[in-house]
């Protein structure tokens, strides 16, 4: 084990001191992760997990999507995806045709009963947002939304760099 010299000034940026309760990233994450459990007992009697309803309301806005696609466009690992799709797979949820274009590409799309079951959950979903919501302003809620998007475009950029 190796050990780094700190210098008297590492805990502080510009004079402030990284305090965790008030430290931006830390408490995106933490709320988030509450309200992402919060939402999962919402819909825990569909028998779906977190990762399943990620990759539920991933696919279901699409007619065929590429499971490498479903990676990307949810703040989860290729492990969990693909666990997640094999359950909802297992379940008769999502099926899984090989692409017309590229044999070596799986493409997911919802069931009957996968789509019954978005819609299910998605009445719920959106319930529970407009609850989480409810104590804001209409105005606040434009606020919060544009906020949303500066941040989600900052860190795309960052990402690009």
């Amino acid at each position: 084990m190796s050990v780094v010299p700190v210098s008297p000034d590492a805990g502080s940026a510009h004079g402030r001191a990284l305090i965790l309760g008030r430290f931006a990233p830390y408490r995106i994450v933490a709320l988030g992760h509450a309200i992402s459990g919060r939402l999962a007992r919402a819909y825990a009697d569909e028998n779906l997990t977190i990762p399943e309803w990620r990759v539920l309301a991933v696919v279901a806005q699409a007619d065929a999507l590429a499971a490498r696609d479903v990676v990307g466009k949810t703040p989860m690992d290729k492990m969990t995806v693909s666990r997640a799709v094999a359950s909802l797979e297992g379940k008769g949820v999502i099926v899984r045709l090989q692409s017309e274009s590229d044999r070596r590409v799986n493409m997911l799309s919802l069931s009957k009963p996968g789509r019954a079951l978005f819609d299910r959950v998605a009445v719920l979903a959106l319930g529970f947002e407009d609850e989480l919501l409810a104590g804001l302003s209409k105005d606040e809620r434009a606020a919060f939304d544009q906020l949303l998007a500066k941040l989600e475009a900052r860190e795309k950029q960052s990402d690009a760099d």
